[in-house]
C-alpha cells in the first residue's frame, strides 16, 4: 500500500518576488510579491494539501502572502530566519540562491515540523500595525527631545513644533487603537485580566496580546521561551519541533517589555482573579520575587492558561 506523501512548502521572500519550492515533489516556481502574484501562489499551492507552508519572518515582506494564505485556510509557519540558517549550517548546505533558499526552508519544515503559526484576524493585524506606528512616533519624539537638550536656543522653537506634532499623532494613533480594541470582543476579558496586574497599562496589554497571541494557551515556560525571555539552558526545554532556546524573533527594544511583563510579580489577589477556583502553590523563589502556580485548573482558562504572566 502506497503511503501518502507529506507535502512541505518553502517560500523565500524578497521585496520583488516569492520563490516557492514544494517538497518532495521538487516543484519550483516564482511569483511577484504583489497582490496578483500572491493570488497565483495560493492558487498553485492549495491543491497540494500541504501539511505546512514555511515562510521566513522578514518584518513586513511576508505579510501579504501570510494574510492571503490565512484567508484560504492554508497551514502557514512564520519561521525565524536565524533558526532556518542554523538548520542549513547543520545540514552542511550553505550554497545561496533564491531556489536553494526556498528548498532549504521546505526541508526545515519537513525535518523539524515547526508549530503552525496562529494568524491574526484582520482587526488584530491592524492593531499590530498601529502599535508599530506608535513605537515609531515615540522614538521620533524622543530623538527630538534629545536634540532640544543639546541644540542652541534658536533651534528650540522648531524642535518644540515637531514634538507637538508628534504628540498629536501619538494621541490619534492611541485613539484608533482604543476604537479597534472595542471592536475586538474576543480581547475584552483578556485585556481586563492583564490590566488588573500592577504596572501593566493599555499599550503593554495591547502589545502582549497582539504579538503573543499564544498567551493563555501555553504555560509559563512555553510562553517565556516563545518570547525569547527564558533563561533555561539549551536542551532543557523546548517547544515541539524546535531545537533549543528558540524564542520568537522580537525587536530588541521589545524584549525588555516582554521580559518584564512575563516575569512580573503577580500579587496573590490577582492570581485569585485569574484562577478563582484554584489554590496557590509557591513553586520557586528568586531573590525578592516569588512565582506562583495554580494547583487546580480554572475551567474557563484550561489549567495553565495565564501562567505566562506569573
Amino acid at each position: 500500500m502506497k503511503t501518502a506523501q507529506e507535502i512541505n512548502v518553502g517560500i523565500d521572500t524578497g521585496k520583488q518576488q516569492l520563490d516557492i519550492y514544494i517538497r518532495p515533489l521538487g516543484e519550483y516556481f516564482t511569483v511577484s510579491n504583489d497582490e496578483q502574484g500572491v493570488k497565483e501562489a495560493v492558487r498553485r499551492i492549495k491543491p497540494h494539501n500541504s501539511v505546512r507552508i514555511v515562510i521566513e519572518a522578514t518584518g513586513r515582506l511576508e505579510t501579504a502572502f501570510v494574510c492571503a494564505a490565512a484567508r484560504a485556510k492554508l497551514p502557514v509557519v512564520i519561521a525565524n530566519a536565524y533558526h532556518v540558517h542554523n538548520f542549513a549550517i547543520s545540514t552542511g548546505k550553505l550554497a545561496k540562491s533564491d531556489k536553494l533558499d526556498a528548498k532549504m526552508i521546505a526541508h526545515y519544515g519537513e525535518a523539524l515540523k515547526p508549530r503552525i503559526t496562529e494568524i491574526k484576524p484582520e482587526n488584530i493585524q491592524k492593531i499590530s500595525n498601529l502599535l508599530a506606528r506608535r513605537s515609531q512616533l515615540i522614538e521620533m519624539r524622543t530623538m527630538e527631545k534629545n536634540r532640544h537638550s543639546i541644540m542652541p536656543k534658536e533651534c528650540h522653537r522648531s524642535i518644540n513644533k515637531i514634538i507637538k506634532t508628534l504628540q498629536t499623532e501619538i494621541k490619534k494613533v492611541e485613539s484608533q487603537l482604543d476604537k479597534l480594541i472595542e471592536e475586538t470582543p474576543e480581547w475584552h476579558q483578556n485585556i481586563n485580566i492583564l490590566l488588573s496586574v500592577k504596572g501593566v497599562g493599555k499599550v503593554l496589554a495591547y502589545t502582549l496580546l497582539s504579538d503573543l497571541p499564544e498567551l493563555g494557551q501555553l504555560n509559563r515556560k512555553e510562553i517565556a521561551a516563545l518570547g525569547g525571555c527564558s533563561p533555561h539552558e539549551p536542551g532543557e526545554w523546548r517547544l515541539p519541533g524546535q531545537t533549543q532556546n528558540t524564542g520568537r524573533s522580537l525587536q530588541s527594544k521589545n524584549r525588555t517589555v516582554y521580559g518584564n511583563a512575563l516575569s512580573h510579580p503577580v500579587q496573590p489577589q490577582i492570581q485569585d482573579n485569574l484562577h478563582p477556583h484554584g489554590c496557590r502553590r509557591k513553586i520557586k523563589k528568586s531573590g525578592h520575587r516569588c512565582l506562583y502556580e495554580k494547583a487546580n485548573h480554572h475551567p474557563q482558562y484550561h489549567g495553565e492558561k495565564w501562567h505566562g504572566l506569573g
